[in-house]
């Protein structure tokens, strides 16, 4: 305020002829006021000759007027606009010439400070206050300009190449609305710095060459061009661009740029959010999304951009409507769908294990005469590996290879684990050694899985086969793997392999668990060698390891098979002492107290089973049966032989034979 108010009384001190004496100042006045003021009458210009000149012309004129700069021009009108208001804010008393006055002097002064030219004596002097606020005023004005700058920039490269190039690749992978604009700027502004560091880069190295070599004398001025005749040609890289078919290629080139623009949807309004709203409402399980989707299409008149946009609203709301809409709009015409648009919805349906529906799509896939690429072909293999479809997936697999394409581990490791679920383990090993053709190295996933297989079929040299190339690979065997191999030795029935096995756990270093113990105590059982199996076990209690709930439960096995009830209920009290009670048990007490016609103790297991139906195996209810009618229990059987139907098993054909021979015998159970 003290700045202003010294500035009001140097113009009081102005004389009234100042404004006449300070006339000749157009371009200040010119953004001062509106409207320039008329300009001066002045002498016609000298002829001068429409030749070309290496010197000046030598009319006789005044002093060259300098030329404009529009730098400045901007800057003198943004300031002489931002601080007109201050001063009608501290002098509302003043009228409009007194202010244009005061803004005259100090754009003046400014303009002086600027241009480093000579105030002259009449110049009025500013305080120093008065220089704090230009000051302000002159810094807002400053950055003012630098953003308008920077905005007109980001616009200019928002549409270079390099923006555009990655847009369109934004746009094929999915990426839309809010978040492809902040990416567009984003990227427009990572341009706009590098350009930037570069022009600073090429200003240090202009002003070093200018500070190395002095700039040469000017050239002559020319202040006349000869007058041409004709059309103006001109070429470029050997090519006549004066041509008219280049204004052709220019046209076509924009057409075909609008192509890899990405385009905006249309606004969704009225009738057509209406019906928008009602499809979102819809339950795809119940209703049916057709009719408000010809409504939206008939009121929107929508293009490939408006079916996305509409997918992403109703993906974001309800993604069981989104694969039913999805799935109608595959046949229309102004969707234009692709072999994308079917192998996103295949791996959707996949993802949700839609084996059915995907298998829908991928029919309409064949019938529009779209083949399934590679990328569709990965996720069939994953879809049909998952739902143990093994002759499918290895017709996905198959055709990945014939097609040149590398598998990764991913993919093999759902053909090695589907090859496993269906009981064929040399399969997923020979899979598991093409791998080394392919140059890929198995994991120990991998190798684990294919030896699992192996030993639960009891084929212990081809899981020997399979663990000796998982250590030629550099693969270390661990704990694991060892007791899958013992259990393999344990099923046919070698005690003398697994103890090896045993010991040379051992000496590796590894502790040996429970399933080893009971893997080697199964071998013994396989070979009825009960006598060398308890002393074995005797051994190992000597040296501190004592067995577990799954090495109790094969010698509870083993001692209901040679009906010993008193030492195997002994033994069921041992295993309830370590905390746990498995559902085999009961299956061994149930078919050894059947078989010593123990019927009170037989019910009281037989009532549990049936409890826990739904956790029985196969062989073990044929155990519960075979126990049944070899004590007589022909009802019993029976049920028991129902109830494994009604379950999802299919009955041996001894089981069958058993129970159907008990049931046409008369006279009650049998003696």
């Amino acid at each position: 305020m003290r700045a202003l108010v010294s500035l009001s009384r140097l113009a009081r001190r102005i004389p009234t002829s100042l404004a006449a004496v300070r006339a000749p100042a157009p371009l200040l006045l010119r953004h001062i006021h509106t409207d320039a003021p008329p300009p001066p009458p002045q002498d016609p210009p000298p002829f001068v000759s429409r030749i070309l000149e290496t010197e000046p012309s030598l009319a006789p004129s005044a002093e060259a007027e300098p030329e404009p700069d529009p730098f400045l021009d901007e800057f003198l009108a943004r300031f002489v606009a931002a601080f007109r208001p201050e001063l009608a804010a501290a002098f509302p008393d003043y009228d409009r010439a007194v202010l244009d006055e005061m803004l005259r002097l100090v754009a003046d002064a400014v303009m002086c400070r600027i241009t480093g030219a000579d105030p002259g004596p009449d110049a009025a002097e500013l305080s120093d206050d008065l220089w704090a606020a230009v000051w302000k005023v002159s810094a807002s004005v400053q950055e003012a300009m630098r953003r308008d700058q920077v905005r007109a920039d980001l616009r200019h490269y928002l549409h270079c190449d390099e923006v555009k190039e990655m847009t369109r690749f934004a746009v094929d992978v999915g990426i839309r609305g809010s978040m492809l604009r902040e990416l567009r700027f984003k990227w427009a502004r990572e341009k706009l710095d590098e350009v930037e560091f570069y022009r600073g880069l090429d200003d240090m190295r202009t002003k070093a060459e200018a500070t190395a070599n002095p700039a040469p004398a000017p050239v002559p001025r020319l202040t006349a061009l000869p007058k041409r005749k004709g059309e103006v040609k001109f070429t470029m890289y050997g090519l006549d661009m004066s041509d008219p078919k280049w204004a052709e290629v220019a046209e076509r080139e924009a057409e075909a740029e609008a192509h890899f623009v990405p385009q905006e949807a249309k606004p969704v309004e009225g009738k057509a959010k209406k019906a928008e709203e009602r499809l979102l409402s819809i339950d795809p399980r119940r209703g049916d999304p057709v009719p408000p989707m010809e409504e939206w299409k008939e009121e929107q008149r929508p293009k490939r951009v408006d079916w996305m946009a509409l997918l992403e609203r109703v993906k974001a709301r309800n993604v069981e409507l989104y694969l039913k809409v999805a799935e109608i709009l595959l046949a229309e015409e102004s969707f234009e769908a692709n072999i994308r648009d079917y192998s996103k919805l295949i791996d959707l349906h996949a993802k949700a294990n839609h084996v059915e529906g995907a298998e829908i799509i991928l029919g309409k896939m064949k019938e529009k005469g779209i083949a399934p690429d590679i990328l569709t072909s990965i996720t069939l293999v994953h879809m049909y590996s998952k739902a143990g479809n093994l002759d499918r997936a290895k017709e996905a697999f198959d055709f990945i290879r014939s097609e040149g394409f590398k598998p990764d581990l991913k993919l093999i490791s759902s053909m090695i684990k589907c090859y496993i679920s269906h009981g064929k383990p040399g399969e997923a090993d020979d899979l598991l050694k093409s791998m080394k053709d392919m140059d890929i190295k198995a994991t120990r996933e991998m190798y684990t899985d294919v030896i699992r297989a192996y030993a639960q079929q009891g084929m212990v040299n081809p899981a020997q086969n399979a663990l000796r190339a998982m250590h030629m690979s550099g693969i270390e065997s661990t704990p694991e793997l060892f007791t899958m191999s013992i259990e393999a030795y344990g099923r046919i029935g070698d005690p003398e392999n697994a103890c090896g096995l045993f010991q040379h756990m051992r000496r590796s270093g590894h502790e040996p668990d429970d399933s080893s113990i009971a893997g080697v105590v199964a071998a013994f059982m396989k070979k009825n060698q009960l006598d060398q199996a308890l002393l074995w076990l005797l051994s190992l209690e000597k040296e501190g390891l004592k067995p577990g709930v799954k090495t109790n439960l094969v010698l509870l096995d083993w001692l209901s098979m040679l009906q010993l009830v008193l030492e195997a209920e002994q033994l069921v009290q041992k295993i309830k002492q370590l905390g746990e009670e498995p559902i085999e048990i009961h299956v061994f007490l149930a078919a050894m107290y059947a078989k010593s016609r123990q019927e009170e103790k037989a019910r009281r297991s037989l009532k549990i089973l049936e409890e826990k139906k739904k956790l029985l195996k196969a062989d073990q209810f044929e155990r519960i049966i075979r126990g049944l009618l070899d004590g007589g229990f022909s009802d019993e059987a029976n049920k028991y032989y129902k109830m494994m139907k009604s379950c999802g098993f299919e009955p041996s054909e001894t089981i069958e034979v058993g129970v159907k021979a008990s049931l046409r015998m008369r006279g009650g159970p049998r003696r």
